[in-house]
């Protein structure tokens, strides 16, 4: 019921932007954290970024701050992220994935708090 799907991945080069975006269905994006994980091969996921249900919070990895801006558009369920300035370290397939309401509608570290995934898109950042 709760589904995501992210799309906008796809080959950069190195410098270069690209936009994320995430469409939700089955739930009221108002009420939910929305959070933004990669992981790469071999290594654990790890969280990127995040906006609170309100849209007035949001989190960011420290490597990535300054570079990737999350946004959010309730009339549209959609959820994005603006990747500027990328790097090759930011090849990855990145996913968005819904923090479960019992854990709260902000945002979250915590992996095991999002509950419900998308099926990933990969970012490829070369020359």
């Amino acid at each position: 019921q709760l589904r995501l799907v992210e799309s906008g991945g796809g080959l950069v080069q190195p410098g270069g932007s690209l936009r994320l975006s995430c469409a939700t269905s089955g739930f009221t994006l108002d009420y939910y954290a929305i959070g933004w994980f990669r992981q790469a091969p071999g290594k654990e996921r790890e969280g990127v970024s995040c906006i609170s249900s309100s849209g007035l919070s949001t989190n960011y990895l420290e490597s990535v701050k300054g570079r990737f801006t999350v946004s959010k558009d309730n009339n549209k369920r959609m959820v994005f992220l603006q990747m500027n300035n990328v790097n090759p370290e930011d090849t990855s397939v990145y996913y968005c994935a819904a923090r479960a309401l019992m854990y709260g509608s902000t945002c979250s570290e915590d992996l095991y708090e999002y509950t419900s995934w998308g099926q990933g898109t990969q970012v490829t950042v070369s020359s």
